[in-house]
């Protein structure tokens, strides 16, 4: 999508989200303990916390609150605040924790601002990666790396989809991904490959970028996709849910047009959307 004139308020929240993400982004890379450890367990035994996913949250809140104290928050560590101003920061402030654990590089900060129950503006920070992404409603999306300043993001061209590149995840529940990988069976017989980089925003982003062509995941929660969902969109793919729904837990599906829809049908007739 191009360019286009955008509402002010939505480029304020926007500059709001940029410097929260890369304050956030500095602690998690600059304040990593050599002997990080889980500090807590969310849907499963492998699926963890650590003591730097709060310390980001709480940095991200505090710092929005500073400078909007009537918004609303919703983020993956606990903050939950109803606010009176219409807005909602819906916030992951570690976006792959498994990786951070582990010390890959691959994981994010997403903070999505949401005006009425829409999202209007997102930031994906990738710091190990040294890539910002972001979008507002209307606006585009762009993307920030120290090798090549600042560029406007488009999807790739589609290909058939026997020559798509689709990235996924997989649940931390045993039970759900012993479904997903069975879905991944099926399904990459018919594309030219499945990626799984363990962070949903980097996902999301990557499509708008032009190194994906589709992506899809089970089980995703609004604080793994709010930031990436707008962002992709703006650059101008497809996501969805199940057909003719919107992206939910139950399923979440991104594609270049020419790859959302026939994607998007074969994990329906798979069963990608239950257990």
């Amino acid at each position: 999508m191009t360019g286009s004139a955008t509402d002010p308020l939505h480029e304020e929240l926007l500059a709001i989200a940029l410097e929260a993400a890369a304050r956030a982004g500095e602690l998690l890379r600059d304040g990593r303990p050599a002997d990080l450890a889980v500090a807590a367990t969310k849907s499963s035994p492998v699926d963890v916390v650590t003591e730097m996913d709060i310390a980001a949250e709480k940095l991200i809140t505090g710092l929005i609150a500073g400078h909007r104290p009537h918004d609303g928050f919703l983020g993956e560590e606990g903050s939950s605040v109803a606010g009176t101003s219409g807005v909602r920061w819906v916030i992951d402030p570690l976006d792959g924790t498994v990786n951070y654990l582990y010390g890959l590089p691959t994981w994010a900060v997403s903070i999505a601002a949401e005006l009425d129950g829409e999202t209007v503006a997102g930031v994906v920070a990738i710091p190990m990666r040294g890539e910002t992404f972001h979008a507002v409603r209307g606006g585009g999306a762009k993307a920030t790396g120290a090798w090549e300043g600042e560029r406007v993001l488009a999807v790739r061209p589609a290909p058939v989809l026997d020559q798509a590149l689709v990235a996924t995840g997989f649940n931390y529940v045993a039970t759900v991904r012993a479904h997903q990988a069975e879905v991944a069976r099926l399904l990459v017989p018919l594309l030219r490959d499945i990626r799984r980089s363990g962070s949903a925003a980097s996902d999301l982003c990557d499509l708008a970028a032009g190194r994906l062509d589709g992506y899809y995941e089970r089980g995703l929660n609004p604080w793994d996709m709010a930031a990436g969902d707008l962002i992709a969109r703006e650059a101008g793919a497809l996501t969805g849910g199940r057909p003719g729904e919107r992206p939910s837990g139950d399923l979440a599906v991104g594609g270049t047009p020419g790859v959302f829809e026939p994607l998007q049908a074969l994990l329906e007739d798979f069963g990608a959307w239950h257990d």
